[in-house]
């Protein structure tokens, strides 16, 4: 392997500078012109859309399949609770505070160095490195916006704090707004139909229903009933009751096939708020877990959601840094975990054959 002390310096010191700029999500513009601007003077040819950057390989061969590096340049805003300047880069001993150091900014700058480690020489896949906007927020505006022009994509890996470990699932999210209705009437007469007594049917259903599918890593689809909303005055029988429930998907189900199994079971009407963040897998027999299990690396199942959501082709989360520290005060990653990152990036995707 080519030495990647050069390549893990000059990334860290691209972390500084997107540490000293201000990324909240959808307000990374000046991110977006700095990842250009260090990839123009590599002499790659950028693409630009809205505030989400990219690059291809030089040698592109159609016949080849095609990696995605991707990772995010949007920051969550930071708390009160900080001791540094969140947008300085305060290095102490090796470890680097600010602002989207650990969430994602060690990841991104070590997918960068490793982008450019891996295309000094031909590869058996075209690679495309993305530095993409609104994570955070699960924006439209983001890496979903860019995926028709990136064309098929065989394989993504996801930049994300996992202590180079390989999230080998990902939850989805799908939160439902329900509505029960009935009749209103006098409480003081036989009149009227409760809509709280048709909504604790439902709800009962949904504390009480078990998805026949179960993962070994998530174990069963978990339904939450969250809020609930109901009647006007003490006297009137209500004829109109809202809740909200919280469903988290294992990798079993889409969270269409989950709502539409959820609509089958239920009186009240059931209204998705959105089924775009859907869970993902890859199979423990896939070339490049099969790699990373060589290299040491253990697999898990990860609660959060990332862009990995919105990707519909294959995607394996992993990277520097440690997801308990994301959004917290003081956010940090240690100079040794993105050399670390970029070594193992390498030694994961070097020629790595996709149809083993």
């Amino acid at each position: 392997m080519d030495n990647i002390q050069p390549y893990a310096t000059e990334a860290i010191e691209l972390l500084k500078k997107l540490i000293s700029t201000e990324s909240l999500s959808r307000q990374e513009q000046a991110a977006g012109d700095i990842m250009e601007s260090f990839l123009n003077e590599k002499g790659l040819r950028t693409n630009r859309k809205g505030n989400n950057v990219w690059v291809k390989s030089s040698n592109w061969d159609t016949n080849k399949p095609v990696i995605l590096l991707n990772s995010h340049i949007d920051t969550v805003k930071p708390s009160s609770k900080w001791t540094y300047n969140p947008f300085e880069p305060t290095l102490q001993g090796e470890v680097l505070y600010g602002l989207g150091s650990n969430d994602a900014g060690g990841p991104l700058v070590s997918l960068l160095a490793t982008f450019l480690l891996l295309t000094k020489k031909e590869q058996p896949y075209n690679l495309i490195y993305a530095a993409t906007a609104e994570e955070e927020v699960s924006g439209k505006n983001g890496v979903e916006s860019i995926l028709n022009e990136l064309g098929t994509i065989n394989l993504g890996i996801v930049g994300e704090p996992t202590q180079m470990n390989m999230a080998i699932a990902e939850k989805g999210l799908l939160v439902l707004d329900c509505e029960a209705v009935g009749k209103s009437g006098h409480a003081a007469r036989n009149e009227g139909i409760n809509a709280i007594y048709k909504a604790i049917e439902d709800i009962e259903w949904f504390k009480t229903f078990q998805f026949p599918e179960v993962s070994e890593l998530f174990g069963p689809v978990k339904m939450s009933v969250t809020q609930i909303e109901a009647g006007s005055q003490h006297n009137v029988v209500p004829d109109l009751c809202k809740f909200v429930v919280d469903v988290r998907v294992n990798e079993k189900y889409t969270n269409i096939q989950a709502s539409e199994i959820i609509k089958q079971h239920v009186n009240c009407t059931v209204t998705p708020r959105s089924t775009r963040l859907n869970s993902s897998n890859i199979s423990l027999d896939h070339p490049v877990v099969k790699r990373g299990l060589s290299l040491g690396r253990t697999y898990y199942g990860s609660p959060t959601t990332s862009d990995q959501a919105l990707m519909n082709f294959t995607t394996l989360k992993i990277g520097p840094g440690d997801s308990a520290r994301s959004h917290t005060a003081d956010e940090y990653i240690k100079i040794s975990e993105i050399e670390e990152g970029i070594g193992i990036y390498y030694q994961l995707l070097n020629n790595l054959d996709l149809s083993n």
